[in-house]
């Protein structure tokens, strides 16, 4: 059985001949700068934005098609030519016979290493990849050792093709933009500096130059230089048997410009003659630099392979030390799966969503249901600037209750949509109090809802239903007053405003509207009549938390009234009868929303906290009793569950006639979590779930039943074959987002299942064929795809840390409330954390010899630093942030729990 083998408790790990299997590839990246992805065979691509990718932009069926990857040649001299990554012909031809190289890769966080052997020339070769950490360059360090027992003459040769400009020229302007190129050879290398970014819209000057340099590992230069893809591959020759590498075709030498070709950093290096055992090194090097940058003097540190091996050690623990998370349970291939399920989150604040293979569509940036999501972990690995963050990123609401859906790579930077369509998601509203809420629960800082913020401003009005003929660029982007003045509002202004705004945003069955679709993307053809209940359980369960925050506010302040804008008082009326009538609370929202359209009055009013609370108490409570009583589906049976959505021609979705089943899932997450389903309730919803929704071979809970209809008055889903992407696939994130409810609501059995059942299809490699991590979804067959950059990865983290261990902040005090199923302890029934908390690091044991399940364990007694904890209850630590604040940094704090 093809297996992942773990060498370390950091991630690192071994798969043996990986280009045998499609689709797969690793993230390596700096912390700016690049980012690429690197295959088996050194595929992949490498880019800064959108605008500017030193390889060829890559999707992931590219991965098998493309020839022109990076590569490293040898040529035997008399005998034939090899490259260390198996990209030749005659390698190709020799897939799956006994020809076949050995090959095995180890690779860790962000770095890669391809140990390639060669039976029929006795070459062994270990090719290291990484990114720097600063993400100026790509190293790719070449250690090529003779195993034959003669001398061998070896030429070596490194390419890496340039693509240099827009992944939008893959198809427009192609052969037109490589004319812009202006190519010179250097001592060490080649350099590539169009002339123009090509655009019709209107050409801009660059100032960008893409480069490829090589030395040998003792820093000697080049030979000679192939500069364009036509010299160094001949006529009728390809990347997989070029001229240059199959004959000894004479090079450039330094100090050479060419004009309009398809550019390579082809780099020839003198022959070497190789003793039996000896080892000789190369190192290329490739990356993106503007005009203040001097590239000799930016790869001058990377010239030998001593310098290489020690930045390679540096990318190494800088890396590990990001996921300061150790997880300690009974099975060490899960803990070191879930250290790269930690790194993930670390990954999508690289990457956004965009510039992996499988992740072939925006232009850069992080969605706003993404980032929010994200903050979830960065606050427990990172949390040093989480509340900047925080702050900063409230400045993307619109004062109708909508929001810019991407967020910039500054600070305070918002773009109403990648691709200019004006569109609502609705949802959005609900994911940046679930993050301020965690963000106050670890650290107490009530202040942060103080902080003033602005609000985004442009041509979109009405919740996307109207244009503000009055705005233009001159206005700007951020909201003005009457008179003329930005406004700022709190962030707590900000959230009462999203939420408020979502309640009376409602369709005919007086359910939130739908809109362009929820956190469902793919739920994006009911704008007219659809409805989401889902999300209007999600918004109920807000309101409530919203309430209970700020009673806390008034009990530990003595705050007891809140600023808000004059304008919002409208919303919030507080009565039954407009609560049953959605089109008295639409008129409502189109009057607030007109009000504010193009400039608020700047007024503000002082309102009681006890008077907020009540009213958003109310709310919340009409709302669940409404859902309760009108969308309850039962299957006559022994289930039942929760309808989720009403179509484009107002009917629901959801329901169960004459054997016509269909359930889905993110229904019931959001009325288990909120606290709308009652406990018996979800027992039915269970029940149904694993009835209806359950497929081990697929990996776990599918994302809903199969239509058997292209129910396209609802969303594009239904256009998917059955099992793939959002219809009906085992979506990782909402699977995670139910083990979450329903350890939040006590269901700890039903919640380690589902939590269970992904891991062990993401570490059934020859099912999952994928790297450690969990991705988005797997398809019919149980395979992984779209790796890395998914929510799923934060709350994954964010259910084993709070959930399962039960590691987690109330106001600041340091709470554990371990919930861990028996088999999720080693022999000796012991499990083990290692995290931060409150800028102190712990180390948490939990020790349960006999492994009592959850619900009938109680702790005896617990220990911090060898000290008695006193605050304890059944199953429950507490330690105050007075006393915590008492600790030292300086050192990791030992807390032992006894069960």
């Amino acid at each position: 059985m093809t297996k992942i083998k773990f060498i370390d408790k950091n991630g690192t790990f071994r798969l043996k001949n990986p280009e045998n299997y499609n689709g797969l590839y690793l993230p390596i990246a700096g912390e700016k700068g690049l980012k690429s992805s690197i295959t088996p065979n050194l595929g992949g691509d490498s880019k800064t934005s959108q605008n500017t990718f030193l390889l060829e932009p890559v999707s992931i069926e590219n991965l098998h098609n493309n020839r022109s990857t990076r590569n490293f040649w040898c040529r035997i001299v008399g005998k034939g030519y090899w490259s260390v990554c198996g990209s030749s012909a005659k390698q190709e031809a020799a897939k799956f016979t006994d020809e076949q190289d050995e090959s095995e890769l180890e690779a860790g966080l962000m770095w890669q290493k391809l140990h390639r052997v060669s039976k029929i020339y006795g070459l062994e070769a270990d090719t290291t990849s990484f990114v720097t950490i600063d993400g100026s360059m790509e190293v790719m360090l070449v250690e090529i050792t003779n195993k034959t027992e003669d001398d061998m003459e070896i030429a070596p040769l490194g390419a890496i093709p340039i693509y240099g400009r827009s992944a939008d020229n893959i198809r427009d302007h192609r052969h037109v933009t490589s004319l812009l190129h202006r190519i010179k050879t250097t001592d060490y290398g080649v350099e590539v500096t169009p002339v123009l970014s090509f655009d019709e819209r209107g050409h801009q000057k660059n100032d960008i130059s893409y480069f490829v340099y090589g030395s040998t590992g003792q820093g000697k230069k080049p030979l000679e230089f192939y500069p364009s893809v036509e010299e160094f591959i001949g006529e009728g020759g390809s990347y997989l048997i070029p001229e240059a590498v199959r004959t000894d075709k004479a090079g450039r030498k330094s100090g050479e410009y060419i004009q309009g070709k398809e550019a390579v950093g082809a780099i020839r290096f003198e022959n070497k003659m190789l003793k039996p055992g000896e080892t000789v090194s190369y190192i290329m090097l490739a990356g993106i630099a503007d005009r203040t940058t001097n590239i000799e003097e930016l790869v001058d540190d990377y010239r030998k392979t001593v310098q290489v091996k020690e930045a390679l050690e540096k990318v190494k623990n800088y890396w590990i030390n990001k996921v300061n998370i150790d997880f300690e349970t009974g099975n060490p291939d899960e803990d070191n799966y879930l250290k790269w399920i930690c790194f993930q989150p670390i990954l999508r604040r690289i990457y956004g969503c965009s510039f992996l293979p499988h992740h072939d569509y925006g232009k850069g940036g992080r969605g706003w249901r993404d980032l929010w999501q994200d903050c979830l972990a960065l606050l427990i690995m990172e949390p040093t600037d989480v509340r900047r963050m925080i702050v900063n990123n409230y400045g993307g609401v619109r004062i109708d209750g909508t929001n810019a859906t991407i967020i910039g790579s500054k600070p305070g930077e918002f773009v109403a949509d990648r691709n200019n369509i004006t569109r609502v998601w609705m949802d959005h509203a609900f994911w940046p109090f679930v993050t301020t809420k965690l963000y106050i629960d670890q650290t107490g800082d009530m202040d942060v809802l103080f902080e003033r913020v602005t609000y985004f401003k442009d041509y979109q009005s009405m919740r996307g239903t109207d244009h503000d003929e009055a705005w233009n660029t001159t206005y700007g982007n951020k909201q003005r007053t009457t008179g003329g003045q930005t406004y700022f509002g709190t962030v707590l202004e900000h959230i009462l405003l999203q939420n408020l705004c979502a309640f009376y945003d409602v369709g005919d069955h007086n359910e939130m509207r739908l809109h362009g679709a929820d956190w469902n993307d793919a739920l994006d053809m009911a704008w007219d009549k659809g409805e989401s209940v889902a999300f209007t359980c999600a918004y109920a369960g807000n309101l409530l938390d919203i309430a209970k925050c700020l009673r806390n506010v008034e009990k530990l302040s003595g705050v007891n009234k809140v600023e808000v804008l004059k304008e919002l008082e409208i919303l919030f009326a507080d009565d039954e009868m407009l609560y049953n009538n959605p089109a008295k609370k639409q008129e409502l929202l189109e009057n607030y929303a007109r009000e504010c359209e193009n400039c608020t009055s700047g007024n503000t009013v002082l309102i009681s906290i006890d008077k907020i609370c009540e009213n958003l108490e109310h709310k919340a409570a009409w709302m669940m009793k409404n859902i309760r009583e009108r969308e309850w589906i039962s299957d006559g049976a022994d289930g039942g569950w929760f309808n989720g959505y009403y179509d484009n021609h107002g009917q629901q979705v959801e329901y169960c006639r004459q054997g016509d089943v269909r359930m889905m899932l993110t229904s019931q997450v959001f009325s288990i979590m909120s606290g709308t389903a009652r406990k018996d309730q979800i027992k039915l919803i269970c029940r149904s779930a694993d009835k209806y929704l359950y497929e081990e071979k697929a990996g776990g809970y599918r994302l809903n039943t199969d239509f058997k209809e292209e129910k396209f008055d609802l969303g594009r889903m239904f256009g998917f074959a059955y099992g793939e992407k959002e219809n009906g696939a085992v979506f990782s994130h909402m699977a995670v987002m139910y083990s979450y409810a329903l350890y939040k609501q006590g269901f700890v059995k039903e919640g380690y299942k589902v939590l269970k059942t992904l891991l062990d299809t993401a570490m059934d490699f020859d099912r999952s064929k994928m790297y450690p991590g969990v991705p988005e979804y797997f398809d019919n067959d149980g395979r992984g795809l779209y790796s890395y950059l998914t929510g799923a990865a934060s709350w994954y983290m964010l259910t084993m840390i709070t959930s399962v261990y039960g590691v987690h902040g109330e106001l600041g005090d340091l709470v554990i409330s371990p919930a861990l199923m028996p088999k999720q302890y080693n022999e000796k029934g012991d499990a083990k954390i290692s995290l931060m908390f409150a800028g102190h690091g712990f180390y948490i044991m939990i020790h349960n010899p006999d492994k009592i399940m959850p619900g009938y364990a109680k702790i005896k007694s617990a220990l911090c630093d060898g000290k008695n904890i006193e605050n304890i209850e059944k199953m429950s630590v507490r330690i105050s942030k007075k006393d915590i604040d008492k600790l030292s940094m300086e050192k990791r704090h030992v807390i032992e729990i006894y069960i």
